[in-house]
């Protein structure tokens, strides 16, 4: 099942990096252009390494939106279900890297053509050939993306696929706190595998991510797998059977960028490869540490799909820290 399609959902824009670390936005004298949006970086995370990825979501009719699609095409992704809006822009963020490679987000969506996609332009004909479909939390804030987000979400499910969810919190982009949690919630219980980081645990339970009770109250019994990413220090897997955690590599971060998608991009490739890594322990932990990998390789460059590792990369980089 080499060739299992991943097809991933949500936005795609364009992130301004400062050319320079650690100075605020005011401060920034240029900027460097970079493709993102976490969807569309797991997208380019698994092509990256050989898999086979689409991507649905929308984009305006401007240099910017015809720049992504050609970024999509270049990196091998399939771009069928990339509509493109005639009237709204594609979106942009301005990024502050902070000293130590941290960012702060500055959007502008208003309204920004991925938030049109309607259900109407879903491509549900390669959304059903999916073996993963996987989504963020970024398309439920507005309609109409809302209702296509659900109205894919429900046929992929009705189809028997896979529902991969990292919710991606964005706070600047909801209304409020309290509104993201809800939003982010409200779709919980529909994932069969969810990603989250431990910043994101903190800000859904309001409590201590480092304890497990406070993790294990975000399980679900639909869950066959919950990961909570904990930066350098690698990553936690919760199953209905066992669990534990998996060393991360510590590299000179540059920019944290697209790493959490990098980690992504790579763990659903080896589970669209092997769906038993929900039931052997083993190879969990060796696909949990290959996405470790990933995701540090990708903090080593500036911007998110230029810094996506090959799969050599990420095999040398184990091979070097094997003690």
């Amino acid at each position: 099942m080499a060739d299992s399609l991943i097809v991933a959902f949500g936005e795609m824009l364009i992130d301004f990096v400062p050319d320079t670390s650690g100075v605020s936005l005011a401060e920034s004298t240029g900027f460097l252009k970079a493709p993102g949006g976490a969807p569309a970086n797991v997208a380019c995370a698994i092509t990256k390494l050989g898999g086979k990825a689409a991507f649905v979501g929308k984009v305006g009719d401007d240099e910017f939106g015809h720049m992504l699609i050609n970024i999509l095409k270049k990196n091998g992704v399939n771009t069928d279900g990339v509509c493109v809006d005639t009237h709204a822009r594609t979106a942009l963020a301005f990024v502050t890297l902070r000293k130590d490679g941290e960012r702060e987000f500055m959007f502008y969506r208003n309204p920004s053509a991925d938030m049109l996609l309607k259900d109407s332009e879903l491509n549900m004909g390669l959304i059903k050939q999916a073996k993963i479909f996987h989504y963020g939390s970024i398309s439920l804030i507005s309609e109409p993306c809302k209702s296509a987000h659900m109205a894919a979400m429900k046929a992929a499910k009705d189809a028997g696929i896979l529902l991969s969810y990292d919710p991606n919190v964005r706070l600047p982009l909801w209304p409020s706190p309290d509104a993201a949690r809800e939003g982010i919630k409200s779709i919980w219980n529909e994932a069969d595998f969810i990603k989250v980081s431990d910043d994101e645990v903190q800000f859904l339970t309001q409590g201590d991510s480092d304890k497990e009770d406070v993790v294990l109250s975000l399980w679900h019994d639909n869950l066959k797998l919950l990961v909570v990413t904990d930066g350098e220090k690698g990553c936690r897997y919760f199953t209905k059977k066992f669990k534990g955690k998996v060393t991360g590599f510590s590299v000179k971060a540059v920019d944290t960028t697209g790493a959490g998608d990098a980690f992504v991009g790579s763990f659903l490739l080896s589970m669209a490869k092997d769906m038993s890594i929900f039931e052997d322990e083993a190879k969990l932990k060796e696909a949990l540490s290959f996405a470790n990998a990933c995701g540090a390789i990708c903090t080593t460059q500036k911007g998110a799909i230029p810094a996506l590792p090959a799969e050599s990369d990420a095999l040398e980089l184990i091979k070097s820290k094997a003690k």
